[in-house]
């Protein structure tokens, strides 16, 4: 496989039921082989899209001092303002050449779970209402794509429903700035896997991001300007057994004569409430599958994983 597959939400969003079957044994085929498919037909404009590269520009170009105003301590960057080189993969102590920032959920789970409130940009007032508008969208593609899944697992359609809506997702805008010495022992984005249920990745147009195949073997995930990349993450691995897979993938550096140019990126990670139990499904377990997991909520896991991220001591 020299690519990823790709697939158009609107065959599951249509009346047709071929078209709606085959989008669900596609993507289940897909996320089963390598954990990584392109989609099209998703709930962002392109004028929604331009609009929020523009303003992560314009924020990432402010000034040291100015963007750190907006990283907020104690918060282990869940949201506003990460500064460079803070972050690790899992395993590593060298920082990922990136700096980065988070918008978080809007609206409160009906659980009465407490997220951080957003935090705003004084300088640039459309960025927090590009940013709100562009979270929205991805999630309301996030729902359809999971309630695919839950059919292809043989759960009802609205399995996930209620996890999500209101869950504690991030839109992460990136900036990997230009590179201007050797490296050392450093990446843009070291190989990883994610730690939430999927990944639904703006800005994969070009070369850096690579995902890992069954043989070892590196492969550039590249998609279409009207295509995001969605990947399934180590929480919905997790239930699942493992029969989805969270692929390894890494963001990594430019040729040399390309390092005196940025990257941006802008993944939404959808997560699930905290008291979701990513306990393994029944029907995910048998003889030649045995439970590989052990029983923990989303909320624990999260902790674990930002402890081993370096976001929390």
């Amino acid at each position: 496989m020299k690519q990823i597959p790709s697939v158009d939400l609107r065959d599951f969003l249509s009346d047709n039921s071929d078209k709606r079957n085959a989008f669900i044994q596609n993507l289940g085929k897909a996320y089963e082989d390598i954990g990584f498919v392109a989609l099209r037909g998703h709930f962002l404009s392109v004028e929604l899209v331009d609009n929020l590269y523009d303003q992560i520009r314009a924020f990432f170009s402010l000034s040291d001092q100015e963007k750190s105003k907006y990283e907020i301590q104690g918060l282990a960057g869940q949201r506003g303002y990460t500064s460079f080189g803070k972050e690790h993969a899992k395993g590593r102590s060298t920082g990922d050449l990136k700096e980065f920032w988070h918008f978080g959920q809007y609206e409160m789970p009906d659980n009465g779970e407490v997220y951080p409130e957003n935090v705003l940009v004084n300088e640039l007032p459309e960025f927090n209402k590009v940013g709100k508008e562009t979270y929205k969208a991805l999630e309301k593609t996030g729902v359809y794509v999971l309630r695919a899944l839950a059919l292809h697992l043989g759960l009802e359609e609205l399995y996930f429903d209620p996890f999500v809506k209101g869950g504690n997702s991030i839109l992460r805008p990136i900036h990997y700035p230009p590179i201007k010495e050797e490296p050392k022992d450093a990446v843009r984005a070291a190989a990883h896997g994610d730690i939430n249920l999927i990944t639904l990745l703006m800005g994969a147009q070009g070369r850096g991001l690579q995902v890992k195949n069954h043989k070892g073997e590196w492969l550039d995930a590249i998609a279409e300007d009207d295509e995001l990349v969605i990947n399934v993450g180590d929480m919905l691995s997790r239930h699942t057994n493992n029969k989805l897979k969270s692929t390894i993938h890494r963001v990594v550096n430019p040729p040399k004569e390309l390092w005196g140019t940025s990257r941006y990126s802008i993944p939404f990670f959808m997560h699930p409430v905290s008291s979701m139990k990513l306990d393994v499904l029944p029907d995910c377990v048998d003889a030649d599958h045995p439970k590989l997991y052990d029983d923990i909520s989303a909320g624990a896991f999260l902790e674990e994983r930002l402890r081993d991220l370096g976001l929390r001591k």
